[in-house]
């Protein structure tokens, strides 16, 4: 911490940010994200680090932007975790390795594989990193109450590398050990690349908090398509809709005093 008890990247002491956290990547889609809150405050800006805290519907909801890669979204989970935040939602982009998803559709994972080095700083490779289940329904729950039907949901990959890393060339060619890795992901059904997740849910996992992630298609590429921002005023409104129904269930936990959400006690 430094002075005022403040986190030192994030800049965000207790009370600065809401129990439930939405995580993106880039600093700018944090205010995409508060122009669908009753209203919004900002709280810092450090770095790569951009936080705001206010109410969607009612609910109390914060944003905090986490850079791009792995390390970043470690210290986003660290320093957030330590001032009271339990539940992260990951509100990124990526790039589709599988015919059939378009640009402008978005990806929720309910696994990742963790390609991404950071997470083997905490725990051993064969680790499983998962979403939390709650947080994967409301936002599975959250797309169909909006509307938003062009949804996808599987296993990402996180690199810690954008282009080597993604099978892409690097900018002087050279024999690179990784050139077998998109067509291996492909044929095991992995969805996209993208550099946060892997790192979200393990560290959310052994912290015993939860989180998930959804992110809008930009790209696709086994069609070389290209499309910046496409799918991510959805994928927004996706995680602020699916935070609202974490808070209604989490009530609903509390009234009938259970530790875990099951269908039917929705329908009590």
């Amino acid at each position: 911490m430094i002075s005022g008890g403040k986190q030192y990247h994030i800049d965000c002491g207790t009370g600065d940010l809401a129990d439930y956290l939405l995580v993106p990547g880039d600093p700018d889609r944090v205010t995409k994200i508060v122009r669908f809150w009753d209203f919004a405050k900002e709280v810092s800006r450090h770095r790569e680090f951009r936080s705001f805290t206010g109410k969607y519907k009612g609910v109390p909801i914060s944003a905090l932007s986490s850079g791009i890669g792995p390390a970043c979204m470690a210290i986003v989970v660290n320093e957030a975790s330590r001032v009271g935040v339990h539940t992260f939602i990951r509100v990124g982009s990526t790039g589709a390795i599988q015919k059939g998803i378009n640009c402008g559709d978005v990806i929720i994972a309910y696994a990742a594989v963790r390609l991404d080095s950071t997470s083997n700083c905490y725990i051993m490779p064969e680790y499983p990193a998962a979403a939390n289940y709650e947080v994967l329904l409301a936002l599975i729950e959250a797309a169909e109450s909006l509307g938003i039907n062009n949804y996808h949901v599987g296993i990402t990959a996180t690199t810690s590398d954008f282009y080597v890393g993604q099978s892409r060339s690097p900018a002087k060619e050279y024999a690179a050990w990784r050139e077998d890795l998109l067509p291996t992901l492909q044929r095991t059904g992995v969805l996209n690349f993208e550099m946060e997740t892997a790192t979200l849910y393990t560290l959310t996992s052994l912290y015993g908090l939860r989180a998930g992630s959804i992110c809008a298609v930009f790209a696709n590429r086994c069609t070389n398509e290209f499309r910046p921002e496409a799918g991510e005023e959805n994928a927004i409104k996706i995680a602020n809709e699916a935070i609202r129904k974490l808070n209604e269930w989490d009530k609903k936990k509390r009234e009938k005093g259970k530790l875990w959400l099951f269908p039917s006690l929705l329908t009590e």
